[in-house]
């Protein structure tokens, strides 16, 4: 049996799950609603605030499904009660972000500024010039956005210079002169 797929999804108080013919599971809750398509082999039940998912066989791609199915669930839920949350660190002289409305600004040593607009349930912070906030409830939303802004100028082998993840450690190289 799954580890993961076995685990009960606990639906806290506010927060309403809706399942449609077709497997749909709709989350609705104080953050806002999502909305996603659950494989047909997937049986889910709701019973007094806890949530479960069953599986209907034990073939090698329906046993793989089955923690999948329940992970997006919790990751629903988790979004519409608390969100997520992405923190980007700028290195370098000169690179800066801010905030120009609600689009995100980055000078980073290009000739003109990067302008990246937020999609729709995504939110920029930006506390200083040098830290990057990406907010939102849609989690895998959430990873990409940060990962196209971090995209916009990885950070480097030699110096380590660009943008990285809040706990990302960057591996150094020695340089010409490291003989």
């Amino acid at each position: 049996m799954s580890r993961i797929g076995k685990l009960p999804v606990s639906v806290p108080a506010g927060v309403t799950i809706t399942v449609e013919k077709d497997n749909t599971v709709n989350v609705k809750g104080p953050k806002g609603q999502l909305s996603t398509k659950i494989s047909p082999t997937m049986t889910i039940e709701i019973e007094n605030g806890v949530l479960h998912v069953h599986r209907s066989s034990d073939d090698k791609e329906i046993r793989a499904l089955h923690g999948l199915s329940r992970s997006l669930i919790h990751n629903m839920v988790v979004g519409v009660t608390a969100g997520f949350v992405k923190n980007l660190d700028i290195v370098g002289v000169g690179y800066r972000a801010q905030k120009n409305g609600h689009n995100l600004v980055l000078n980073m040593g290009y000739s003109h500024p990067v302008e990246i607009a937020p999609p729709d349930g995504i939110a920029f912070e930006v506390p200083n010039t040098n830290r990057i906030i990406v907010s939102g409830i849609d989690k895998q939303l959430v990873g990409q956005v940060a990962a196209d802004i971090r995209k916009v100028r990885s950070p480097e082998p030699y110096k380590g210079k660009g943008i990285k993840y809040e706990k990302e450690i960057v591996r150094r190289k020695e340089g010409k002169t490291g003989k």
